[in-house]
């Protein structure tokens, strides 16, 4: 199995990195977490602009039809700039509707690929009542046993450890679909969502690794470099062994989800849990290089070393996947 990205894969995680580099991604996310979608929502038309929501969306709604590989370095360009708003949620709702039928699919997929209906939908994996940035977006799905509904109303935000993912209860709402199709379609959603979470998971990594390693290489103490200790230099190595060996994990997960091998379920498990573990040490460990710099909210750090805590247990939790891949 070959888990190198080809050249045209490489030049669109190359486009995609160009394109948020130059678009102040940390203001974004400040604003989201305010409230104030405005710079969000710019930035989630030039992503639809660029493709990546046309990854999870059938060709016959002007998309790509669903491209795993593809999924995942979007996914992970888009963890590496902390970009803000229900992504994986959109994706999963598009792979969810295209499964629930024509009609249901020829209503929404079109607004989802193009952008501008942005969508969010309930973790069904673990059947939480709350939905991510419910009241940012235009479409919000409730996904209960074999009914799916449009929420009515979303109620109010609640705290979440990661201020720039608010957190709602929605509620109510017309029926949209129900029937034996639907659990089918939402455990083909859920793959969709984990392989796009541990992929974003794997981006904040990256990302938090090379802040910190900029950081250890200008922080003197004593009259050197800090990064010059052995102390750091071991724990930063392990951060960079924990990612590299997630990579592959999801790139192999991403395969198997586009051949539809058997062993899917199980290949995007072990992918989850591995980047959100190497994400989730990534972040102790800038915290942890940073000093008492690390643990205030001015400095752009704190925006992945949240997401990587609740990256971890998005769309599974470590133990769920463990008990997944070892499942008989």
């Amino acid at each position: 199995m070959r888990f190198l990205l080809d050249d045209e894969q490489r030049e669109f995680a190359r486009s995609l990195d160009g394109m948020l580099a130059a678009a102040d991604t940390p203001g974004a996310v400040r604003a989201w977490a305010r409230g104030d979608q405005s710079p969000g929502r710019t930035l989630w038309a030039r992503l639809a602009e660029s493709g990546v929501f046309g990854l999870a969306t059938p060709e016959e709604y002007d998309g790509l039809g669903l491209l795993p590989v593809e999924l995942a370095v979007a996914f992970t360009q888009l963890g590496r700039h902390a970009v803000p708003g229900p992504l994986v949620e959109t994706v999963a709702a598009a792979t969810l509707l295209d499964r629930l039928g024509d009609r249901t699919a020829a209503t929404w997929l079109p607004g989802i690929g193009s952008g501008k209906t942005v969508t969010t939908v309930n973790p069904f994996t673990d059947e939480s009542p709350y939905a991510l940035d419910a009241d940012a977006a235009d479409l919000v799905l409730l996904v209960a046993g074999g009914t799916v509904r449009v929420a009515a109303s979303t109620g109010p935000v609640q705290q979440s450890a990661d201020p720039a993912r608010r957190l709602s209860r929605p509620t109510g709402g017309t029926v949209l679909a129900e029937g034996p199709q639907v659990p089918r379609a939402a455990a083909h959603a859920a793959d969709v969502a984990a392989l796009a979470t541990a992929a974003q998971a794997l981006g904040v990594g990256r990302a938090l690794l090379e802040q910190t390693v900029a950081h250890v290489r200008r922080r003197h103490q004593f009259g050197r470099a800090i990064g010059s200790f052995q102390a750091v230099k071991h724990r930063l190595a392990d951060v960079l062994i924990g990612l590299e060996f997630a990579e592959p994990l999801v790139h192999a997960a991403a395969l198997s989800l586009a051949s539809a091998a058997p062993r899917a379920g199980r290949d995007i498990a072990a992918a989850k849990v591995a980047t959100g573990e190497a994400a989730y040490f990534a972040a102790r460990a800038a915290l942890q290089c940073h000093g008492a710099v690390g643990y205030t909210e001015e400095l752009d750090l704190s925006l992945w070393i949240r997401k990587a805590r609740a990256l971890r247990t998005a769309w599974g939790t470590p133990s769920a996947c463990r008990a997944r891949v070892l499942a008989p």
